[in-house]
């Protein structure tokens, strides 16, 4: 064997190392599906149940209100106030879609009220209350 003196080099390589890259794709993979479902989340309710039909779904505004009195518009928490000083500005932003209000069935009756008053002083006439379907067999 031949020693390599100090002019000699190693010959370059024009390969890419792709062990490192999949490795760190493999690391994106994992963080994907650990955040995912996480993400798809929105207001945990529960819903009433009701003999109803299904709505056809539209790009519409949601407005969820909680067990404990919390507003959400498509999943922004506000308050009262605010949501009462917002809401036609809110509305001018989606003149097309409805409005879905979601309320939890331990609600305040009085909560989910004034928030269908809002909007119903607002002027918009595609209202819809959403509940989950009854099964109607028993």
């Amino acid at each position: 064997m031949r020693r390599r003196s100090r002019g000699d080099r190693t010959p370059l390589s024009a390969e890419v190392n792709v062990v490192s890259l999949i490795d760190l794709m493999m690391l994106l993979m994992v963080i994907f599906m650990i955040t995912a479902p996480i993400m798809q989340g929105g207001v945990d309710l529960q819903l009433p149940k009701a003999e109803a039909r299904a709505l056809e779904s539209k790009d519409g505004m949601t407005i969820s209100i909680t067990r404990d009195g919390r507003i959400f518009v498509d999943n922004t928490p506000v308050s009262l106030s605010e949501f009462r000083a917002s809401f036609k500005a809110m509305m001018s932003r989606k003149p097309n879609g409805g409005v879905y209000i979601r309320g939890d069935q331990n609600a305040r009756y009085g909560l989910v009220a004034q928030i269908f008053a809002i909007v119903m002083n607002a002027g918009v006439t595609n209202v819809a209350i959403v509940a989950e379907p009854e099964d109607v067999s028993k």
